[in-house]
């Protein structure tokens, strides 16, 4: 069993969620963390840890600190347990390079057990508003049209998980004319990896999110 973080500052909260872990048996190690400096001093003690965090009663600044956070701490696994997560909020972290799993505290005692159980096993769980998030249309970005049709198309196999080998087979084109392609992109946008060309993608709607998760 994996040790669990319980990041939230309602002590009603943290006390039921120990709660049904130890009902479920799903921890024999809780632990408790109040502010970023805790959460960071838990996860140096527990790097494999699974966190159960209320983003909203914490003191991060941003979306973006919790995913770096996450991003240096690989090996641990991420539940949002909130009252409320709004929408701008919840792209945000979808979209993110890193994988979150998303569970309401109104949703059913029997879904957050199926949230804690999932994160700790490293298997994926949203809720219902956050697969509706997921599968709504992302808004076309008002930035200027950088790339051309074939890099466009190019760039949407590449978001769909094709490596430059399957897109040249598929297109019927040569693999250097397909990695030419994909240095255009990467150069054009300015990025240096799949997951940043991706988030472009699925901003400037080359992709949209239900294509992306599926």
């Amino acid at each position: 069993m994996r040790p669990f973080i319980l990041a939230d500052n309602q002590d009603i909260t943290r006390e039921g969620v120990w709660s049904l872990l130890q009902q479920a048996h799903l921890a024999d190690v809780v632990t408790w963390a109040t502010s970023r400096k805790e959460l960071l001093n838990e996860l140096k003690r527990y790097p494999d840890a699974v966190v159960v965090l209320d983003y909203t009663l914490f003191d991060f600044s941003d979306v973006n600190e919790i995913v770096n956070i996450k991003g240096g701490h690989s090996r641990s696994s991420w539940l949002l347990f909130s009252d409320e997560l709004g929408e701008q909020f919840l792209r945000q972290v979808l979209f993110s390079p890193q994988t979150f799993n998303i569970v309401m505290k109104h949703n059913s005692r029997q879904d957050i057990f199926v949230a804690l159980e999932n994160t700790s096993q490293d298997k994926e769980y949203l809720c219902e508003l956050a697969k509706q998030v997921a599968q709504s249309n992302i808004p076309v970005m008002a930035v200027p049209d950088l790339l051309t049709v074939s890099e466009k198309e190019v760039l949407y196999q590449i978001a769909l998980g094709k490596t430059t080998k399957e897109i040249a087979y598929d297109k019927n084109l040569s693999f250097h004319t397909v990695n030419a392609h994909r240095k255009n992109i990467f150069r054009k946008l300015e990025v240096n990896n799949v997951h940043e060309a991706i988030k472009y993608a699925l901003r400037a709607g080359i992709i949209n999110v239900a294509e992306y998760c599926i």
